[in-house]
């Protein structure tokens, strides 16, 4: 429900990314996860500056790999985990969203020290948005 709203994150052309949750594991990792919808008229991408500017993540296509956490309490900012072959752990070739529709979202983050649980989320296009992270 809206209570387990973290953060509704406004994007061009009518994108709105909404993070439902930020969850820390075991492995030391904090997966964020919630849906892009689509609230405009028209059916849209998602802008390919999400993918962010590394090489290494752009050569896999279009993907969330652009997103950052930024821990301000601790000047760090953290990137989007990848696979060993480069390919960032996070939502890749998403299609044209319909108006009305979303389609779900994550991104897998290196987690912050314990004591830290409230970080920016950043994703480019997007808003930023302070998010709690649980676990």
């Amino acid at each position: 429900g809206v209570d387990d709203l973290l953060a509704e994150l406004k994007g061009e052309d009518g994108l709105i990314l909404t993070i439902t949750s930020a969850q820390r594991d075991s492995g030391g990792f904090v997966t964020v996860s919630g849906e892009i919808k689509n609230d405009g008229a028209e059916a849209v991408r998602v802008p390919i500056q999400t993918r962010g500017d590394e090489t290494e993540i752009t050569r896999h296509g279009d993907s969330l790999g652009g997103a950052t956490l930024v821990d301000s309490s601790n000047k760090k900012r953290y990137y989007v985990l990848r696979d060993t072959d480069g390919r960032p752990l996070a939502t890749t070739d998403m299609p044209r969203i319909k108006p009305g529709a979303s389609v779900p979202v994550f991104m897998q983050f290196p987690s912050p020290p314990d004591k830290t649980a409230e970080v920016t989320f950043q994703l480019p296009t997007f808003a930023s948005a302070p998010i709690t992270i649980s676990g």
